[in-house]
């Protein structure tokens, strides 16, 4: 039943598939929210006329407040494929994505809007952004048409963007960049700058190019590199500690909720793969159980190449891609106290460059895919930085869910759990 008073609307919310009364699900106005209990009913007090809906799981909504309010959430479970920044300025490259997904059986894709040069794919209205040069090189002029298209396809859109990693902007504000101890502006390897995140101008330049993408219509919001550069001998505006880094990135992430909290779009956020395994920051600032708290996806990248150690039981990953999979997402869900479904992965499309640099076939692909499904994860996503992507590639004649999670489960005396002297032998061999 739908009792209207004055601003009060209240309703329930379902399972569109199951007809399952929902609990938990974020109802959200501009002045008000309130969360379904558990009987699937909510109630929330505001003059807005629309109202935002979104639960992990399910594709977020943006609802009119008519009567009655019984409310539908559909499921979706995303399989992406990459388009990078620089690939999206292919008309070819976009159509082969677009073609690869619909014969794959995929529904997704990720696209890059700020780069780690610090350069914005779309037309932004940032005045920091002119003045930094990163509108110089728009690779997505035409990107409210293109998600047009997307949309009309099925395709659930993923927009990345590169926050603390931005060369543009710490080379144009030197007042908001990472330092050397010794005052010059700090250079990775690939002699790209970052800014400092600790600097709250920084994240309200982040979040703003998040809020537009929103208002564009995407329907996910991904940040990547919401870390500090795993190097402790730089300058930050903060003295560079565990808590401090940790509470840096928690803010952003706090802020960042806040402000698309009233658009129809999920959060998700990219973290190393080691993080799945540990406690500690990393020296990041990136510490599983605090991010849970402000997304609604934890993307690990579980490169089997990006776990140089190995894992507990498996010193070779590439060999065991399966296993490097589905123990990570295990030990995460375990670390996080997390259902499984608030993670959804990065898997390998790339050649390896840490152990036998094999090249990552459909049966490699797969077997990562299969793990991921397993574990149950909302989904996944292919990394292959240039977007190179094959039907070949991704087919195989055995289906997905070949292998279950039980041929992933730990031997005999094994666990999954480590000990902090075994935790500190895994992560630091070579200390």
């Amino acid at each position: 039943m739908v009792i209207a008073e004055l601003n009060r609307t209240s309703g329930t919310v379902r399972d569109a598939v199951t007809n399952r009364l929902l609990s938990g699900v974020e109802i959200r106005t501009s002045d008000d929210f309130a969360y379904s209990s558990s009987d699937g009913h909510f109630a929330i007090n505001s003059d807005d006329t629309d109202l935002i809906v979104r639960l992990p799981g399910y594709l977020p909504q943006k609802v009119s407040r008519d009567f009655p309010l019984n409310l539908q959430l559909q499921p979706f479970t995303p399989k992406a494929l990459y388009l990078s920044y620089w690939a999206a300025d292919s008309d070819d490259l976009r159509e082969h994505l677009q073609q690869l997904v619909a014969e794959t059986g995929m529904n997704s894709l990720v696209i890059d809007l700020k780069s780690s040069r610090g350069d914005i794919a779309f037309r932004s209205e940032s005045t920091l952004a002119r003045e930094a040069g990163g509108q110089r090189v728009r690779t997505l002029k035409d990107l409210p048409e293109f998600l047009a298209e997307l949309k009309e396809q099925g395709i659930y859109t993923i927009g990345r963007i590169v926050v603390f990693k931005d060369n543009a902007l710490a080379k144009h504000r030197r007042d908001l960049a990472t330092l050397t101890l010794d005052g010059y502006l700090w250079e990775d390897r690939e002699k790209l700058s970052w800014t400092d995140p600790f600097n709250e101008e920084v994240w309200d330049y982040n979040i703003s190019i998040a809020e537009e993408a929103s208002k564009l219509g995407f329907d996910e919001i991904q940040f990547d590199y919401i870390r500090f550069p795993a190097k402790s001998d730089l300058f930050f505006s903060q003295e560079n500690t565990g808590d401090n880094r940790v509470a840096a990135i928690n803010g952003f992430l706090r802020q960042a909720r806040e402000r698309l909290a009233n658009y129809p779009v999920q959060i998700s956020a990219n973290i190393f793969g080691y993080i799945c395994w540990k406690h500690k920051d990393q020296k990041i600032g990136q510490r599983l159980v605090d991010l849970a708290q402000y997304v609604d996806y934890l993307s690990p990248m579980l490169y089997p190449s990006g776990f140089p150690h190995g894992i507990p039981g498996y010193k070779n990953p590439v060999q065991n891609s399966y296993e490097v999979i589905a123990h990570s997402l295990q030990k995460a869900q375990e670390l996080a106290g997390l259902p499984a479904i608030r993670f959804r992965p990065w898997l390998q499309a790339f050649q390896d460059y840490a152990f036998d640099r094999r090249s990552f076939k459909a049966d490699d692909i797969h077997a990562q895919i299969n793990a991921s499904d397993a574990s149950g994860s909302h989904g996944w996503m292919l990394w292959n930085a240039a977007s190179r992507f094959s039907l070949a590639g991704l087919q195989q004649e055995l289906p997905y869910g070949e292998l279950n999670l039980v041929d992933a489960s730990p031997k005999a005396g094994d666990s999954t759990i480590l000990t902090r002297a075994e935790e500190r032998e895994f992560l630091y061999p070579h200390l």
